[in-house]
This record gives structure tokens, C-alpha cells and sequence, in this order.
């Protein structure tokens, strides 16, 4: 099947009645260093989806490319919403793609700011029987590949995320700036003090926006990267195309 957004009226009803599950990606449009595009997360979570144009049973829909990014606002170029707003906007989506009669969905998510509205979204989606809707993480999917390939706790504009772009996109990748991305950047995500986490903005923590090592980038291993994740997006499709809607409700109380 295609991209949702590339059908008409007119032929968008046969390609809904014969998917079994609907892909949403969602992503951010906000800082990654000196090095990397501002896209590079609903750029990633794009890529994802569109792999499984061509699944009969899947419908892929268009990308929502700004997100929950208040903590990067210090760094030009940051677009976002409250975790409310994207919430909403997510829920509402979903909920008007199950009018069509496609009522499992997996979102899949490129921006870990994300990952809280996405979870609530899901909740309320199901505790309504309005829609099964995962959200799947891709870096989530391949940590053991990443502890393989790179030698970093790693966290936002890392090595992985260098890489994956680079192999996604290496026009957006500019290679030069990696190792400065590298001086200004910070080992780990956050900072602590006496066991307080204090880093609420990036800026707080990361001077140049990165966190991890960039400069173990490689296209190559943003290659294995795709790839990985890829597989497992397909497994969970399959799952998920096979399950019954009506055991993804919540259980009654007994």
C-alpha cells in the first residue's frame, strides 16, 4: 500500500478496508548539534514508516514533524508544542483513522520528548475502544546492536543518530562539525546533584546540544542501524496485524 496522502477520495476506501494496521510517524523538528539537520528525528521516524509502503496490510500516514521540544528552545531552529497540545493532536488523528475502520496503529516515534503524550494517547485511545495504538521507539529496538557498534552511554545527536542520518540522509549530515558537536557535548542525558535531576533544559548540560560521541559516526553502522530497527517495526506489524481487536481492549474486572 501507499502513502495515505498520496491516494484520492476515490480510491482511498479500497486500500482502507484492506489494511489491517495503520503507521503514523511522529518525530520533532528541533536542535542536534552543529552537525545534523533539525529533521533528523521525524526524518528517522519517516523512514521507518515508509518501509512498509509496500505491506498489504498496513497504511501508512503522513508524518507529524513537530513535537514535545521545550527543552532544546535555547537552540535556534527548535520548533514545538506542549506534551497537551501534541497529545491532542496525535489522539484526534488516530481517532479519525479509526472512522475509516483501521483501529490498530503503530506510531512510530523518532523524538524521545515524545514518549510521555504518546503513552497517555494510547491509553485513552484504548480505555475508549477507540483505537490500539503502540508507540514503538525505534532506538528502543536496537540497543543491543548499538552496544556493538558504538562505545557511549549516548542520549540526543550521538554516534546512532549521526549514523542513521547519514545513512538516511547524508546531505543533511554535516561531517565537519561532528567533532566540535563532540567538544561541546556531554557523556549521559541530564545532569544530578545529591541524586536531584537538574538538567531540565539540554542547554543545562550540553553546550554544543549534542550528547554522546558523534564522531564514531559512520554511515555504515547507521546502515546495521536501519536495518535492525526495520525488522523489528515488521515484526511488530505482523503481530499486530494478527491480533484481534478485541484483545487489545482492557481486560473487565473480575
Amino acid at each position: 500500500m501507499t502513502l495515505l496522502a498520496e491516494r484520492t477520495t476515490a480510491t482511498a476506501a479500497d486500500e482502507l478496508e484492506g489494511a489491517d494496521v495503520g503507521v503514523l510517524p511522529v518525530g520533532s523538528t528541533e536542535q542536534h548539534g552543529p552537525a545534523l539537520a533539525l529533521g533528523m528525528d521525524h526524518l528517522a521516524a519517516e523512514a521507518f514508516a515508509r518501509s512498509a509502503i509496500d505491506r498489504e496490510d498496513s497504511v501508512v500516514l503522513p508524518t507529524i514533524p513537530v513535537g514535545v521540544s521545550a527543552h532544546h528552545r535555547q537552540f535556534d531552529g527548535t520548533l514545538y508544542v506542549s506534551p497537551e497540545t501534541f497529545e491532542r493532536y496525535v489522539t484526534e488523528t488516530i481517532a479519525s483513522l479509526a472512522e475509516h475502520g483501521v483501529r490498530k496503529v503503530v506510531v512510530v516515534n523518532g523524538h524521545g520528548g515524545n514518549t510521555g503524550a504518546l503513552r497517555r494517547a494510547a491509553r485513552t485511545l484504548r480505555d475508549d475502544r477507540t483505537a490500539f495504538a503502540p508507540p514503538w521507539n525505534w532506538w528502543d529496538s536496537v540497543e543491543d546492536v548499538a552496544d556493538d557498534l558504538f562505545d557511549e552511554a549516548g542520549g540526543h545527536a550521538d554516534a546512532m543518530e549521526s549514523s542513521l542520518l547519514w545513512h538516511l540522509h547524508a546531505d543533511l549530515v554535516d561531517a565537519d562539525e561532528l567533532a566540535a558537536a563532540e567538544d561541546g557535548a556531554s557523556d549521559g542525558w541530564g545532569e544530578s546533584v545529591h541524586g536531584a535531576a537538574l538538567g531540565f533544559d539540554t542547554i543545562d548540560f550540553s553546550e554544543s546540544g549534542a550528547v554522546g560521541r558523534p564522531t564514531q559516526a559512520d554511515p555504515e553502522k547507521g546502515a546495521q542501524v536501519f536495518e535492525a530497527a526495520r525488522d523489528q517495526l515488521h515484526a511488530l506489524l505482523d503481530w499486530l496485524a494478527d491480533r484481534p481487536i478485541d484483545d487489545c481492549w482492557p481486560r473487565d474486572h473480575e
